[in-house]
């Protein structure tokens, strides 16, 4: 019998100020239960589909299943009232079709990538997906769909560095 199981996956590329490439961060995926629902709601009851996927940044703290968008006490979003501060919004999410067959191996990844580029220093920890909530950096409405936790800990960005995010989700 084949069990399905949802995994997600942040890979992160860290660049300084000169675009030299300093490391590469991959970031497993904590699907919340909010997030669970909204794809088992989106696609088996057949409500609206997704108008909107959004890219935010995680600072350090510990994300767990019950965070909402509205509710994360453990990590604090990053960009705007916490540091490090970034130039622009929350990047809005354009996704590649669907590929692969076979249990493990089906997958929708985002297409183009998402660059972050910090106006000041700082903790970055993680990335997360808001669906249908807004660019607006803080903004707590929508759905937090996922969140990913740098593996091997926070990093520490300065003024002019980059994070440029791809997220792979697969079943």
């Amino acid at each position: 019998m084949e069990q399905l199981k949802v995994v997600g996956h942040y890979k992160i590329e860290h660049r300084n100020g000169a675009g030299d490439l300093f490391e590469i961060i991959e970031c497993p995926n904590l699907v919340t239960d909010v997030g669970a629902k909204l794809l088992l709601d989106t696609i088996l009851a057949g409500s609206s589909y997704v108008a909107s996927t959004y890219l935010g940044l995680k600072g350090s703290g510990s994300a767990v299943v019950a965070d909402t968008q509205s509710s994360h006490s453990g990590w604090n979003e990053v960009g705007s009232a916490n540091a490090p501060a970034y130039s622009g919004t929350r990047k809005t999410i354009s996704w590649a079709s669907a590929s692969g067959s076979g249990a493990g191996s089906r997958s929708k990844a985002s297409s183009g990538t998402y660059t972050f580029t910090f106006t000041s220093g700082g903790t970055v920890d993680g990335a997360f997906l808001n669906i249908n909530g807004t660019t607006a950096v803080d903004n707590t409405t929508g759905t937090l769909f996922s969140v990913g936790t740098f593996s091997g800990g926070a990093r520490t960005v300065a003024s002019a560095d980059s994070l440029t995010v791809t997220y792979t989700l697969s079943l």
